[in-house]
This record gives structure tokens, sequence and C-alpha cells, in this order.
């Protein structure tokens, strides 16, 4: 049987898919085989989750284990979804900080990778992460909490070292959101306004296929802190309130896109921009996304907006949002609060293969790190030169899997020392 990812541009080399019943199985199927991965929910575009031997799937492990209101934290197995977790807080008094785009995706796979939602305060969804516990290549059971030494580098972890059973997170009082679509913000305001663009809402996105000099929406999410954010604008930096709910691309319907213009509701039903019950794709397309410092903003955009016409017949849209710095070792964050150029390209990968380079040198001088599970074609050396925590992180994968079953060859190029890759 053949295995594919989520947007079926992908087929993974496992022989099979197996469901783990317990953690003592998995701890067995890990020493039986040479080669295993867990499969998640396959939501990477790229070869990092690959593997020439098992897939164990955790997708039937997706409690909620306990929410713990004194320590201000939830622990969560490795196979649930952040729609799943949403639906097991939203009767609590408590939520999450942010929401990736989409509610799909699983918790133990985001953080593996530094996947991130928005806002200039708001830090990935792996910074919410104070414990993680995994099983290692020799079958053996870890926990590391916040203040360990190696839980910096065991968090944003790229499934190199073992598969990840259970995560616990903080968590926050609960909170409304209301969230409000602007049209036509041009891109000259980012080179005197992007600080207060980006600060005005808990969470701003703004979207463009970058062919005029302008962002066609804007979407800021609003808690009621946010000051007058909260209530709406008349005119946000030039861009004027849209006047019907929108999608992201324009020529598709609203429906399936969080509820706007406004209307309030509370933070998990507001901070994705797609809703848990729809497939929120525009059919088969490819993502790439770069990160860089925040200050590099303008500069990145006049450099992108001058590829246009190369990106015209392949993108759909592209989305800018901001993160808070963290301390995490393989993190684009990491000691770099930062701004995240994402690009929904066509199902079209020659032509977006041709493309990448020429987006990526444009990039280069800003320093643009690109997304672990997203397609790029960033030479290596280039890569691991921008993580300078490498080094550090190579040292766990020696102690935790030194006979690479958890590796592939994503990671023996990107990340694997020479010396210790088999």
């Amino acid at each position: 049987m053949n295995y594919q990812n989520w947007a079926g541009n992908f087929t993974y080399g496992a022989t099979e898919m197996i469901y783990p019943e317990s953690v003592e199985h998995l701890q067995q199927l890990v020493k039986e085989h040479g080669k295993i991965k867990v499969s998640g929910s396959g939501h990477t575009f790229n070869a990092i989750t690959d593997t020439n031997g098992i897939f164990v799937s955790l997708r039937h492990w997706n409690r909620m284990l306990a929410l713990t209101e004194e320590r201000g934290t939830v622990t969560v197995e490795g196979g649930i979804t952040y729609g799943e977790l949403c639906a097991e807080l939203a009767p609590t008094d408590y939520a999450l900080h942010n929401l990736a785009s989409l509610p799909h995706i699983t918790v133990a796979g985001a953080v593996a990778t530094a996947t991130h939602g928005s806002g200039s305060r708001n830090g990935s969804l792996a910074a919410a992460v104070e414990g993680i516990e995994l099983v290692d290549a020799n079958g053996e059971l870890h926990t590391f909490s916040r203040g360990d030494a190696e839980f910096a580098g065991v968090v944003v972890n790229l499934g190199a070292l073992g598969i990840v059973t259970k995560l616990t997170l903080n968590v926050v009082p609960a909170y409304p959101v209301r969230q409000f679509v602007y049209e036509n913000l041009p891109l000259s305001q980012l080179e005197e306004n992007a600080e207060g663009i980006f600060t005005d809402a808990y969470s701003v996105s703004l979207f463009t296929d970058w062919q005029q000099p302008r962002f066609h929406q804007v979407w800021t999410k609003c808690r009621e802190e946010d000051g007058v954010s909260y209530a709406g604008h008349a005119d946000y930096y030039g861009a004027l309130p849209a006047t019907a709910p929108v999608h992201p691309l324009p020529d598709m319907h609203a429906e399936n896109c969080t509820e706007q213009l406004g209307k309030p509701g509370m933070w998990h039903e507001r901070l994705a921009h797609f809703r848990m019950e729809f497939t929120p794709s525009a059919g088969k397309e490819l993502q790439s996304e770069y990160l860089m410092p925040r200050e590099h903003v303008y500069e990145a955009a006049l450099a992108v907006h001058q590829l246009r016409e190369h990106l015209a017949p392949i993108l759909f849209v592209s989305e800018l949002r901001t993160i808070a710095a963290d301390d995490l070792w393989l993190s684009p964050f990491c000691d770099q609060p930062s701004v995240a150029f994402h690009f929904t390209w066509r199902d079209d990968w020659q032509a977006v293969e041709r493309v990448l380079p020429l987006l990526e040198a444009a990039l280069a001088p800003f320093h643009a790190r690109p997304h672990w599970g997203k397609l790029f074609t960033v030479p290596a050396d280039v890569l691991q030169g921008q993580f300078d925590k490498l080094p550090q992180f190579r040292k766990l994968i020696d102690k935790y899997d030194p006979n690479g079953k958890f590796s592939n060859a994503f990671l023996d190029t990107y990340v694997r020392p020479a010396r210790t890759s088999r």
C-alpha cells in the first residue's frame, strides 16, 4: 500500500502502518524494527517524516489526559490534533495561547517542526510546551520538563530523537475573540507602520498574490485587551473593512473559514482561519515558508514583489505573519522575533522548483530560514549555518538515536552529522 501526505505530492516509502495499542506495545515495535517513524497528520510537504521501514500511527492516542489548573497546564496524548484538543478544552475555563491556520494538524507534529500561529507577542506552538515524553531508539521512555538541560533541544525535534507519546502544554484563561477582515492595504504602509500593523491586534495576517503593491486582505483576531481594535476600525492603515465574509483566495467561498465581521466567539472558534469541519485546501496544493527577523519585513516584501511575474503562474496566495522569539534550539524563532512569508502554490512541483531558488536568493539578504516541514531548495550547508545550536542537537541524536533508526534522507542531508549518518 502507498502512503501519501495530506497534499498528495509525496509518497512515503513505509512498508506498512501499525497502530500500537499501548506505550509498551510502541516500545516493543521500536525495539523490533530497524527503521520506524510516526505518520502524524501528513501535513508536511517534504520528506522529513519519510521512512523505508514502518509507520506507526498514534491516531487513536487522541485524549486530553489532565488539566492541571494550579500549574496552568494540559497534558495530551501524542496523536491528538489541535481541533480535538480545542473540543476538549472548550467546556473548561482554559485555552491555548494560539493556534495555527489549520486545526487539523497534530500537536506533536506541529511542535516538532516549530509550526506557528500569528501575533507579535505570541510564541510558536512549540513555545507552549512545558513537558514532553518520548520513546528513544532503544525503546526506552524519557520525560523532559522546562528547565531541564536538554529540554530546549528536545521540543523542536524534527522526529529525529524518538516518538513523542505525551505533551504538556501551558494554558491560559479562556478568552473571546472578534475577527475583522480589511481589504487593500498598501504595501508601502509596511515601511513606516509595520510595528503598528502587526501589533494592533492579538493576531494579524496579511494576504497577497504579489501582483499589485498591496495586500488584498488583512485578517485581525482581536481580544478585549487589544483596545479599539476589538470593536474594529473604519480604516486600517489605508485598508477598509470587508462588508461580507471572505476567503483568503478571492474566488473561493468563505463557508469553510472561521466567523468574521466582528462576531464574537471563543478563542477556539476564531484563532484558526479554517473551521475544523471543512477541508481548507483550494484543491491540491504545495506550500513553502520562510522566516526572518521582523525588522526586514518591508524590504523583504519589496524583494518578493519584484518577482511577481515569476510567481503569477503558480501562486495561489501568500500570507505574512509575525511570531515572538523563543529559546528552542531548532526553532526558526530561536532568539529572534520573526516574520513569516508563506506561499501556497499550485500543484506543479517542476514549476515551483524553478521559482524557489529565485525566491530564496531574493530573501537571502534577510537571513530567511525555511520552515522545516515545507518545500525549499536551500542548500544543506546554508541551512545548517542558520542554526547555532545544531551541533548541540546532533549530540542529542548521538545519545537517543545513534544508529539512525528515526532518520531518513532528509534528516541525513540537513540535520544529522555525516560521521553518525547510517
